[in-house]
């Protein structure tokens, strides 16, 4: 890896030049910015007892929006330079007309800092962390004769960011992220079942390479493997499902929180459009989303426009009280901005997203909850999952699941899928435990082709009546 430093981007284009560029592209807009970015990534693989993949990638660019009512004009270029500015502007500016509007009120900036400025690329040297990812392979193989594939990775970035406004405010943030993956195949008896771990957040790599953390995640991955292959064919039809603390909450993101996005809700095709103020859920639900949990992998210090991050309850007691806001559709929706305007670089425009969203605990214990089980499915862990916004229907696998009868945990079920919709979800919820947890810091989130960092956490959940796709009879 060539460890190339940052540099000012004054050293690119001088801040009174740029500022009078946007104020040009901006006048009569009721918004806009210009989006400066540098990000440099590396990505180490380790995959049955070689090294599959070494990269490394820097780039850098700058987008430019200008925003009049529900319009937005943006260009973008990989060059931070004076032609290149000016012609990002021309374009933008298509967007404004004959203008007329009024520029909105810039972010209030805070001192805060969620993360510290550490450059995860830098914490190890590259032939420390191939040595790190054959020793992993060694001990998964060790650890368990049964073994018979490990897959490794470790991923380390670092972005840097500059929003400079009309108005002159000047907003910068580094954002560091690390991460590390584990996955083991074992064989049995001809039978070959997989079982996978990760984690990480906005620091450095050094506490992610540490032996007693690494040697966890092999043991975890280990575990799940082998609870799938004891699996039998999960069962069909409608049934009680218990929800684990902690991961499981990417249900609550992807049936909850994208329809809770303030986009979806201005253009009325979400399930909750015009129900701000009404149960939505059963009492007892509270649900948030929170930008601003430290180092954290779906936190930010600001959001891609400036904003200072929120930490924003969307959902209390069950009633509807929020939604989550970018800059236009705030204004567009008579609301305030929460810090949730994001996008995935320069190359793309922001929009509202989540950061960090999670269920509050409430006051029931876990086993008694396990114990309410008479007939149904308790979900440990999830894989991929889909869902229709308008609706709010959704479609998720489970990685990690159990048979319940009785209150008693019976044999792991593989195939398993739960099927349902938010809103009746929401309010089928008979019981909250006391033990919210947030995942270990492996979620990505995509809308309207741009990913980005999340973070999901939930409490155990009691929900009755959800429809459970399987091979076997119920």
């Amino acid at each position: 890896m060539i460890d190339t430093p940052f540099r000012p981007f004054e050293d690119q284009i001088a801040e009174p030049e740029a500022l009078a560029i946007l104020r040009d592209a901006t006048a009569g807009a009721d918004d806009g910015e210009l989006f400066l970015e540098r990000r440099r990534s590396e990505v180490l693989s380790f995959d049955d007892g070689r090294v599959k993949t070494a990269s490394y990638d820097a780039s850098e660019g700058f987008g430019l929006r200008a925003v009049r009512g529900a319009t937005a004009g943006y260009a973008h270029a990989s060059r931070i330079d004076d032609p290149a500015l000016r012609r990002a502007a021309e374009t933008a500016r298509l967007a404004v007309g004959d203008g007329g509007g009024t520029m909105a009120p810039p972010p209030v900036p805070t001192n805060r800092k969620l993360y510290g400025d550490v450059d995860p690329l830098s914490d190890a040297a590259f032939p420390v962390k191939i040595d790190l990812l054959r020793e992993i392979d060694a001990f998964a193989r060790d650890l368990d004769s049964r073994v018979v594939q490990v897959s490794a990775s470790l991923a380390a970035s670092i972005q840097e960011v500059e929003i400079l406004r009309p108005e002159g405010l000047r907003v910068s943030d580094t954002r560091p992220m690390a991460r590390m993956n584990v996955s083991v195949i074992i064989e049995e008896n001809g039978r070959r079942e997989q079982g996978g771990m990760g984690g990480g957040g906005r620091f450095g790599l050094s506490g992610l390479m540490e032996r007693d953390h690494w040697q966890g995640l092999v043991r975890e991955a280990v575990r799940i493997a082998d609870v799938n292959l004891r699996a039998e064919p999960a069962p069909a039809g409608v049934l009680d499902v218990l929800l684990g603390p902690g991961w499981p909450g990417i249900l609550l993101h992807e049936a909850v929180g994208h329809g809770l996005e303030g986009d979806f809700n201005r253009k009325k095709s979400s399930a909750f459009a015009g129900l701000m103020g009404q149960r939505v859920a059963a009492p007892g639900v509270t649900v948030l989303d929170d930008g601003t949990i430290p180092d954290r992998r779906g936190s930010l210090t600001v959001d891609d426009e400036g904003t200072p991050s929120g930490k924003n309850v969307l959902i209390e007691d069950g009633i509807l009280v929020g939604y989550m806001q970018d800059r236009q559709n705030a204004r567009l929706m008579g609301a305030e901005a929460t810090g949730n305007g994001r996008r995935e670089s320069y190359a793309h425009p922001p929009m509202p997203r989540m950061t960090n969203t999670y269920m509050l605990g409430g006051d029931a214990d876990p086993g008694a909850l396990l114990g309410d089980l008479k007939d149904g499915i308790w979900a440990v862990g999830f894989g991929g999952g889909q869902v229709d916004i308008t609706s709010g229907k959704f479609v998720f696998s489970c990685t990690e699941a159990y048979r319940v009868k009785d209150g008693k945990v019976g044999a792991p079920v593989k195939g398993a899928t739960l099927i349902g919709d938010g809103p009746t979800a929401l309010g089928q919820i008979r019981g909250v435990g006391n033990d919210m947890a947030l995942d270990p810091g492996i979620g990505n989130c995509g809308k309207a082709g741009q990913w980005v960092p999340v973070g999901v956490g939930q409490p155990t959940l009691l929900i009755g009546g959800l429809t459970v796709g399987g091979s076997a009879a119920g």
